[in-house]
């Protein structure tokens, strides 16, 4: 679907793309991205892709890179959108190099993590519902494929595809390829990533910080193309609901379990060709659908039909979570903590109708999530907040929201619920001089903040330690899965999100 295509979406239609998802889902544009990464903040930070030349316009750079001793070395050829393993191939001679062909060429990766002599990648599955604010989540489950041969460095393997190349529908034709129907064995040549996690405990390989170091390059992989996304959404989308992306990440790990990133595809297969991959793909798709929201049309929502009312349990006066047009105040102060660097803490101080709006979406949304995990934002995230080419006011509020007022639950529910309560989420800042914005002074007292509860609306001061045992508004993490379906205000807010 091209770009242009995402105006003609209504209100209440999703696409499972966004516009520009390429810049990561094409090899070339991927190597791009990240090259540009790597050149603004260095390799340590970004040094998780092999080096990789696009040809033919990088073919000089090419010729210098292969150097004197190209018989030692290996190289991969990958045409730049393809999937399935199709046209790739090793190489280690010069003649072999595509001369004119749009291809891509990288190098090899020699020294890979092996199981039973057998190198193997992973395909992980990144959920991303918004760019802004950037919000994704990482599915707790994946598959673990392997090679259906042996591997081995010898030059005489280099044309054999099933030592090198670990893709399903290659390895699927070989005589030696093994099926694996059980989803808890570590038997064949596919295993599910939760039973590979097991394996590596068993031979004393503690899972969680390669499992982190893949959360990092995938976060990382996302960043590098957030700006020429979030570009042609704004030129071409109408409202941030219509679009969502399940994208599949292939990870390779290397002999020191260094996790690569070897491609991004924007169209996963879902099919399911053994019991194993339903294990794994078909309660995956069941909380993507969960956590999607997916809103329904305002037809359904006025009509008196028994359907749409009394089957449903749907309103007329269900409160509707969309896209809404920003009051001046509320521009006011979104420009104002997107040049003010050093002020951030300060965006909770008074929540204007727009912020409190986008903090029920983001949790609400959280509450749905399953067995999918928040990777951003969340506690830890905050230092990737400089690799963004600007900053964008709604990833400051959730990020100064999410890292603030973790882990205490209780007023934080209440504080929401009663903030929905009052309609503050449908109202506009100039209507309410509580939730009305006003520039701080330069050398002010900390500001008052309006904290409501359940049973009164009291004005505390917002102490300046984000440590502080009396910091308000704490966000409710566990509590929030178990939402008070006693709050008639905080389920119409989520009523139509089904």
């Amino acid at each position: 679907m091209k770009s242009p295509g995402f105006a003609v979406i209504r209100e209440y239609q999703k696409v499972n793309h966004f516009p520009g998802s390429f810049q990561i889902g094409r090899k070339d544009r991927l190597w791009r991205n990240l090259s540009a990464m790597q050149t603004k903040f260095g390799k340590q930070e970004f040094g998780f892709i092999p080096q990789t030349f696009v040809l033919p316009q990088d073919f000089r750079l090419l010729r210098k890179a292969w150097g004197d001793n190209a018989g030692k070395k290996r190289w991969i050829v990958k045409p730049p959108a393809s999937a399935r393993g199709l046209g790739i191939k090793v190489i280690n001679k010069w003649s072999q190099v595509p001369k004119k062909k749009a291809v891509i060429v990288q190098r090899y990766l020699g020294k890979p993590y092996l199981i039973n002599g057998t190198k193997f990648d992973l395909r992980v599955y990144v959920y991303v519902t918004s760019y802004d604010p950037l919000r994704f989540y990482l599915y707790e489950d994946g598959l673990v494929r392997f090679a259906s041969c042996k591997y081995t460095s010898s030059a005489s393997s280099i044309k054999n595809r099933f030592v090198h190349l670990t893709n399903y529908s290659i390895n699927k034709k070989h005589a030696g390829y093994v099926p694996n129907d059980n989803h808890t064995a570590c038997v064949g040549n596919k295993w599910t990533l939760l039973a590979l996690w097991k394996y590596l405990e068993q031979q004393g390989i503690s899972t969680k910080p390669i499992w982190d170091s893949i959360k990092d390059i995938i976060i990382k992989t996302i960043l590098s193309s957030e700006s020429a996304v979030n570009n042609l959404i704004k030129l071409n989308v109408n409202d941030r609901y219509s679009c969502h992306e399940l994208f599949g990440f292939d990870i390779f790990l290397d002999h020191k379990l260094k996790p690569w990133i070897v491609e991004v595809n924007i169209s996963p297969s879902l099919h399911s060709s053994s019991p194993l991959d339903i294990s794994v793909k078909s309660p995956m798709v069941c909380h993507l659908f969960r956590l999607s929201g997916y809103r329904l049309p305002t037809k359904l929502l006025v009509s008196p039909s028994p359907v749409g009312s009394s089957v449903m349990g749907l309103s007329s006066r269900s409160g509707l979570i969309k896209q809404r047009v920003l009051t001046a105040n509320e521009k006011a102060k979104q420009d104002y903590y997107n040049r003010s660097a050093d002020q951030k803490l300060g965006v909770l101080n008074v929540l204007t109708p727009a912020d409190v709006n986008m903090l029920v979406e983001t949790e609400d949304e959280y509450s749905r999530r399953g067995t999918f995990e928040r990777i951003f934002p969340t506690a830890n995230t905050h230092k990737y907040l400089h690799f963004f080419s600007q900053p964008r006011y709604y990833n400051t509020l959730l990020d100064t929201w999410t890292r603030h007022y973790q882990g205490r639950e209780k007023r934080g529910m209440e504080y929401l619920e009663s903030m929905c309560q009052n309609q503050v989420h449908l109202q506009h800042s100039l209507c309410d001089v509580d939730h009305q914005w006003t520039a701080p002074a330069a050398s002010a007292a900390p500001h008052s903040a309006t904290v409501l509860s359940s049973r009164n609306i009291s004005k505390v001061q917002l102490r300046a330690k984000p440590s502080s045992a009396s910091t308000l508004l704490p966000w409710p993490r566990a509590h929030l899965a178990r939402p008070n379906r006693k709050s008639s205000a905080f389920n119409n807010v989520k009523s139509t999100q089904k």
